[in-house]
């Protein structure tokens, strides 16, 4: 539904183009007939041309008023959702799917919380008191480092797992995956080999492909990842290991101590440096153990945004290293993007300051767990079984009924209007087919599962049973230990 005078016309003129009652290249009602005909005023009618125009719908003619936009232009605009969904499913199109979708379709394989959950009125706080911040911050550049009072606060937040910053070890960046871009662009070359979670966040491995880099995946299991599998892994010479902190992606598992002791000291023992993306941390109800907290920032490059909680839409986030290496990553950040948005920062900062945040994170957490709960019951029920059960956050890592692959049942779902993440996507393992990542936020609505069923019966009268047993997913032993 149109939210404004202008979006309703514009989504008139829109209407008459889909039905050829306005055909390419015509001429569209004149400015005061439209008012006249639809009832509002001109200045609406003046600015929703406008906006078709800058959207490619319609053309302005000097002196002859205005024109419906040739086919190569409106026609592809409007055939744009129909040539989304005839797509082949691969690990990026999970995201692309999930972002082009009508608000109508249904995201259980997306990585985010609807935005009904997401703190909307404290945004709107945060952008009315950043529009009143000082012009330097709305109209200039920020300084190398970025936002102070955002630092600060990103340097509090380390001590509560015992981590000791100083400001100088934190850069602002736009967001998790630029603080990744600029690390690898600083730390590897093509050819270089690093080391990963079998199964891991499927842009880990989009970035690795585009930097040219070669990957070894390492089992992940409940409780991390394999010590004896990373032990082994590096005698290929890694040169970092790039993983989540807290809860993982996408199997929702955390880190124990014990794993993480043995891992770190391997890790020390072969100078490899470690990424941990804590993206998820504000949804852990006991905080996991961090490398960071281990190792020192000499080694261990963290990295979160606040994507997940705060917005989306505002990008922004961080790394945190030892001085040296975030100086040298202030120079490669100005050399290939020049600077960070200090005023996203600054909205973040007062969103985060604002006394309604910590009511919303405890909200957040509970909502989770209820719909967690309620998830895994409605999976069992269809034989879609959890492999882990999370502490915490929005993942459940699932195994699908015998026979059933889950690129298919992706497809079939995805025609019916529900986005799935099938776990090809984030493993290249043999059977890593047999296995589906649901996001238990964008599970509440009752038509996910009916959809799932249907999906679910149609896979199973068209595939045949399989001859070769299921060996599990790389990780699977672990799991069940």
């Amino acid at each position: 539904m149109p939210k404004t005078k202008i979006e309703w016309v514009m989504q008139q003129v829109k209407a008459q183009i889909e039905q050829k009652t306005l055909i390419a290249g015509t001429r569209v009602p004149s400015v005061r007939q439209n008012a006249q005909q639809l009832g509002c005023s001109v200045s609406t009618v003046v600015e929703a041309y406008a906006r078709l125009v800058s959207a490619g719908i319609l053309e302005s003619r000097i002196g002859a008023g205005y024109f419906v936009c040739r086919p190569s232009t409106a026609s592809a605009l409007l055939a744009e959702r129909e040539i989304a969904y005839k797509r082949e499913i691969d690990p990026l199109w999970i995201s692309r799917q999930s972002l082009e979708a009508s608000d109508e379709t249904l995201k259980p394989g997306c990585g985010w919380l609807p935005k009904e959950w997401m703190p909307e009125q404290a945004i709107r706080k945060a952008l009315k008191l950043a529009a009143k911040s000082d012009s330097s911050l709305l109209l200039d550049y920020s300084i190398p480092h970025g936002h102070v009072p955002l630092r600060r606060y990103i340097a509090r937040r380390r001590e509560i797992y015992d981590a000791a910053l100083n400001l100088q070890q934190i850069l602002i960046t736009d967001s998790a995956t630029q603080s990744i871009d600029l690390i690898f662009r600083h730390l590897l070359k093509p050819g270089d080999i690093i080391l990963i979670d079998d199964p891991c966040y499927f842009n880990f491995k989009a970035l690795i492909k585009a930097h040219g880099l070669n990957s070894i995946a390492v089992p992940f299991t409940k409780n991390g990842p394999d010590a004896a599998c990373f032990r082994e892994a590096l005698q290929h010479r890694p040169k970092l290991y790039l993983t989540n902190s807290g809860i993982h992606n996408p199997t929702g598992a955390s880190l124990s101590l014990q794993t993480a002791y043995q891992i770190a000291k391997l890790a020390e023992q072969a100078g490899l440096y470690i990424i941990e993306d804590e993206i998820f941390s504000d949804f852990e109800y006991l905080p996991a153990p961090r490398y960071l907290t281990l190792m020192g920032p000499q080694r261990v490059i963290q990295i979160g945004s606040f994507t997940k909680t705060l917005s989306a839409a505002i990008r922004c986030g961080f790394i945190a290293a030892h001085e040296e290496m975030i100086d040298q990553l202030i120079d490669l950040k100005i050399a290939t993007h020049f600077n960070s948005s200090s005023l996203n920062a600054e909205i973040i900062y007062h969103a985060l300051m604002d006394s309604s945040y910590l009511k919303h994170i405890e909200w957040l957490k509970k909502q989770l767990q209820k719909a967690m709960n309620d998830a895994v019951k409605k999976l069992e029920a269809l034989n879609i079984q959890p492999v882990v059960l999370p502490k915490a956050g929005m993942f459940l890592w699932c195994k699908l009924p015998e026979n059933i692959e889950a690129p298919k049942l992706s497809q079939l779902c995805l025609h019916k209007g529900v986005i799935l993440a099938p776990g090809n996507s984030f493993s290249s393992a043999r059977n890593a087919g047999q296995y589906m990542r649901f996001n238990v936020a964008q599970c509440i609505d009752k038509a996910v599962f009916d959809v799932l069923a249907e999906a679910l019966r149609e896979a199973q009268r068209a595939s045949p049973a399989l001859n070769e047993p299921d060996a599990g997913l790389i990780c699977q032993p672990s799991y069940s230990a």
